[in-house]
């Protein structure tokens, strides 16, 4: 038995599946990567929720049938918040013809999306969940959120490098933004970002002549990643969750 809810719109609803954040799913329609009963879905479409009266694995469906690259769109699933101590050679990108993709290590239910990326050859903490909200208040690059990072370069440096990467690094057509640097030893470094440029930490490096051997990412605002093994994920306690949560809130809500 099922009861109809009022029309909620598209993009909003891709969110509380958890396929991506509404920004990305206003993307993906824009880029005809979503179909809505076998058409091509647009900006103003509206869905209409199907709400189970009998226990089921998920509860809540769109009455129309929608598709994300040909592949059926499951319905609202419960929220759920895990981490991944990702190791090197692991693809974020979650294609099921790659071997090395992170989708191989996920389980099939609950279904989880990473928040954001790491390269296939860095590796450190992931943030996995199906909520579309949170993924979208993490990546947004107007909120500013921190990411702690242990990187080791090739050879040694002097202080001159860490006030230089501190002070933000041109390269391309970009200088980045100011950044927190400390040193944990003669070739390696702490540094926190509140960007998320591509390759970033990298291409810093490499602008003012040094080459990373080994990018580890530790943190992500309050949520530190702690002793989880390489290759080890687990659920978000109920704490961790509250903390993150919290931090996320723009300081005008707090």
């Amino acid at each position: 038995m099922t009861q109809d809810t009022s029309p909620i719109r598209l993009a909003k609803y891709l969110a509380m599946t958890g396929l991506c954040s509404r920004r990305a799913a206003t993307r993906f329609i824009r880029d005809g990567r979503i179909t809505i009963d076998d058409r091509l879905a647009n900006h103003i479409d509206t869905v209409t929720l199907v709400q189970s009266k009998v226990e089921s694995k998920t509860g809540i469906n769109s009455q129309e049938t929608l598709k994300f690259d040909g592949v059926l769109i499951q319905g609202i699933e419960s929220k759920q918040y895990w981490m991944l101590n990702k190791s090197v050679g692991t693809d974020c990108r979650l294609l099921i013809d790659d071997p090395s993709s992170l989708l191989h290590l996920l389980p099939a239910s609950p279904r989880l999306y990473p928040v954001g990326r790491l390269d296939k050859d860095s590796r450190g903490q992931l943030i996995l969940t199906n909520d579309g909200e949170l993924t979208q208040q993490l990546m947004h690059p107007n909120f500013g959120h921190s990411k702690t990072y242990h990187v080791q370069v090739d050879r040694d440096f002097d202080d001159s490098f860490l006030i230089k990467m501190a002070q933000g690094v041109s390269y391309r057509d970009v200088t980045t933004l100011p950044c927190k640097m400390s040193r944990l030893a003669n070739n390696k470094f702490e540094i926190i970002l509140t960007q998320g440029l591509n390759r970033q930490i990298r291409r810093m490096s490499q602008a003012l002549g040094y080459k990373v051997v080994d990018l580890k990412r530790v943190s992500i605002q309050t949520l530190a990643l702690g002793k989880l093994g390489e290759g080890e994920m687990r659920q978000l306690s109920g704490s961790e969750l509250s903390l993150l949560i919290e931090s996320c809130r723009p300081s005008n809500e707090a």
